[in-house]
């Protein structure tokens, strides 16, 4: 089969921003598999306290295409696993506008407290189904950018990860990150029986030691936004490094099976940590450019390839993420890449 082709258009400073509207409007165009009416813009709005992330006036080059080829485009996410700003709709809403995500809608595609799912089929080594917001998985298009940069677990962050972590509810944030199961820590537990109140399905015990029945619990990881005392848990030491890679892929293929999807990954402020992390971070690379995609594989090996012979050392780590995303049928690891210039 023919290698999928990578668009590079290489902007040597994310200050440059009429030149970042220009180059991904050219970008779209390219990889544009036929966008019509409505359309998820996933994107992520940067955690609170997080300045690197890349700010909302850089896709209005994207937005200005998709209104010019007759779609209504709107951003979207789903909820975040651990507790912050964006753990719950309101709040994530309060602050992506707080952040300057104010020119299109807003749209949580996993509800209110990351409830809001449908289970999409897959059939792989870690998962049959998978939790997909349920706004993301009942949509046939979607266009998925992502800000490329490091990440503590993943090595790496790029269109993978967005597909994966960025398109999974709450409960599937929880099953690629641990065993899929909470706990209630006792000592902090105040026993208000508000985890109870809201597990939909009786998992959570406010006994003498409170604790979650592991047998009914199902992972939606409820319990964890809804405790007023951050009582409920979760076991990040049973992450393992491979298995997660793997479960990531798994996701990614979950959120675009079925769907015309386009990729554009903005490689600038490169990062050692991922736009969720609440605080100043310094750059760890050169800034390169804008690069798209309609194969998220080929994408994200490209920004690895392009920054590791620019930094001329190996950066990041999560060489195995595309190599299994590669052997379910994600994409291809091999790519021809095509440099696009101003005209």
């Amino acid at each position: 089969m023919e290698k999928p082709i990578v668009y590079l258009a290489k902007i040597n400073s994310y200050q440059k921003t009429k030149k970042i509207n220009e180059m991904s409007k050219k970008l779209l165009k390219k990889v544009d598999p036929g966008f019509s009416g409505s359309i998820p813009l996933k994107v992520h709005f940067g955690e609170k306290g997080n300045v690197t992330y890349i700010k909302p006036e850089n896709y209005e080059g994207i937005i200005s295409y998709l209104a010019e080829n007759n779609c209504e485009p709107f951003f979207t996410d789903t909820n975040v696993l651990y507790r912050g700003e964006r753990m719950t709709r309101d709040k994530h809403i309060k602050l992506a506008k707080e952040h300057g995500f104010t020119m299109i809608p807003i749209k949580i595609a996993d509800g209110d407290h990351g409830e809001e799912r449908e289970f999409v089929e897959i059939n792989k080594k870690h998962f049959q189904k998978c939790k997909i917001g349920k706004l993301i998985a009942n949509t046939n298009q979607m266009l998925v950018i992502a800000h490329f940069k490091g990440h503590i677990l993943a090595g790496f962050g790029g269109a993978i990860k967005q597909l994966a972590m960025g398109c999974a509810s709450r409960g599937g944030k929880l099953d690629m990150h641990a065993n899929s199961k909470p706990f209630i820590n006792p000592i902090a537990c105040k026993k208000c029986n508000t985890c109870v109140e809201n597990c939909p399905t009786d998992a959570c015990i406010i006994s003498k030691i409170p604790h979650i029945d592991k047998k009914k619990c199902v992972g939606c990881a409820t319990c964890i936004a809804v405790c007023p005392h951050a009582a409920v848990k979760i076991n990040w030491a049973s992450t393992r490094p491979k298995t997660f890679y793997e479960k990531l892929d798994e996701y990614a293929l979950a959120a675009q099976k079925g769907k015309n999807v386009a990729y554009i990954n903005f490689a600038f402020n490169i990062t050692p940590r991922c736009d969720c992390a609440g605080e100043v971070m310094e750059t760890i690379a050169k800034d390169v450019g804008i690069l798209a995609s309609n194969d998220p594989v080929a994408l994200d090996a490209a920004c690895l390839d392009i920054i590791r012979k620019e930094e001329n050392k190996k950066l990041f780590r999560g060489d195995h993420a595309l190599e299994y995303a590669e052997e379910i049928g994600l994409g291809k690891r091999e790519y021809i890449l095509e440099e696009i210039c101003e005209d």
